[in-house]
């Protein structure tokens, strides 16, 4: 199933950033209901504190956790404009992977003629509205809105924040996925749904950096979907 499709039809799509490449890590998402799984490559991750690699460096275990499971795979391909390389995505692609996402200002405009690849791409709290009214036929299928301050990550979700994601809904023509910049709990779910939010995505600052953390974390997460 496409992500698109994930998230025209299911009434939430449950995604799940690993804080570091390790199957044992994506296995505890699997296994507790995670929609999607979003690894990253060539970036310092603020976040989490970790840092990735290279694709190469992680061949063995991409292909170990696309061996596993038969939901979504996506990859952040890396940190800045400079590292993206064509030839890199083109061999994450061969390993399994489904769509990508990445900072608009750290995409290349060739990006946008991947065709193996669902096309995300992530907004900041600087980027003007107006700017992403109209995005779907440029390929687009859908914005992450990683739009908190990093000062601010970890605190609790407030209702200036429901009403930011609600206006990014209303203003946008594909959907939005917010990622866990705050400390999101389960009954955040309801709240988010009525603003119109068709995914989250839970990274770090939720899930934790353990097998047992993520599966905690996402089990509640996926209850709480699923009484939708």
């Amino acid at each position: 199933m496409s992500l698109e499709t994930l998230l025209n039809e299911q009434k939430m799509t449950l995604a799940v950033s690993i804080p570091k490449n390790i199957p044992t890590l994506a296995k505890a998402a699997m296994k507790t209901g995670a929609d999607a799984i979003k690894m990253h490559v060539n970036v310092e991750h603020w976040a989490s504190g970790n840092s990735f690699g290279n694709a190469e460096s992680y061949e063995n275990e991409f292909r170990e956790i696309r061996s596993q499971f038969s939901g979504l795979l996506g990859i952040v391909p890396g940190g800045s404009f400079e590292v993206i390389k064509k030839a890199e995505l083109e061999k994450l692609t061969e390993l399994g992977f489904d769509y990508f996402s990445i900072y608009a200002h750290h995409m290349p405009s060739w990006m946008l003629g991947l065709d193996e690849y669902e096309k995300t791409f992530a907004i900041t709290g600087e980027y003007s509205i107006d700017s992403i009214q109209k995005i779907k036929h440029l390929g687009i299928t859908a914005i992450e809105t990683s739009i908190i301050q990093a000062a601010e990550y970890g605190s609790p979700l407030s209702f200036r924040d429901v009403l930011a994601y609600q206006n990014i809904v209303q203003s946008t023509d594909v959907p939005i996925i917010v990622p866990s910049q705050r400390l999101l709990v389960p009954s955040d779910i309801p709240l988010l749904y009525q603003a119109g939010v068709r995914s989250v995505m839970l990274g770090a600052v939720v899930i934790g950096q353990t097998e047992e953390s993520i599966e905690k974390a996402v089990s509640s997460f996926r209850n709480e979907i699923d009484k939708l």
